[in-house]
């Protein structure tokens, strides 16, 4: 599993998410411009001791992110998505788009993934969900969904 975190803004949110990743076996890939710094303390502070543990890496663009991914297997998460996250099988090898906290993804790559979004369920009047949770809820879907791959990988 590789998630994407679009321009992410908050280095707490982004530090949760890397914990998260160690503890499921999934790499992280940052798109540039970021909100912060890769040695911010708060980043550091969220991952824990976790950070060194954690394959990440950071790339110019979503494409490079995406880069010999079928597209069958790219998901993006949005609120503006209309399939429900865990009505879809998600793959384990998949890669798991988020926006930025404060501007979600560009109009282009909606655009480009409209078919592969998917939504976490709010509801109405509720405008998100905070990056780390909703990056949390998604990928222990992606787990429940394939436990016996995933065990057989990392248990």
């Amino acid at each position: 599993m590789k998630v994407v975190l679009f321009h992410p803004d908050i280095p707490q949110n982004t530090g949760n998410i890397g914990r998260s990743c160690v503890a499921l076996g999934a790499s992280l890939v940052l798109v540039r411009p970021l909100g912060f710094s890769i040695s911010d303390k708060m980043l550091k502070r969220a991952g824990m001791d976790y950070w060194p543990q954690l394959d990440f890496s950071v790339v110019d663009s979503l494409e490079e992110a995406v880069q010999g991914v079928p597209l069958s297997e790219v998901f993006l998460l949005s609120t503006r998505g209309k399939k429900y996250y865990a009505e879809v099988q998600l793959p384990l090898s998949g890669v798991y788009i988020f926006g930025s906290e404060s501007r979600g993804v560009t109009e282009e790559i909606y655009r480009k993934y409209r078919d592969q979004c998917l939504t976490v369920p709010m509801q109405g009047g509720t405008r998100s969900l905070n990056l780390a949770t909703t990056a949390g809820i998604v990928m222990y879907e992606v787990v429940r969904q394939n436990y016996s791959q995933w065990q057989a990988i990392f248990a």
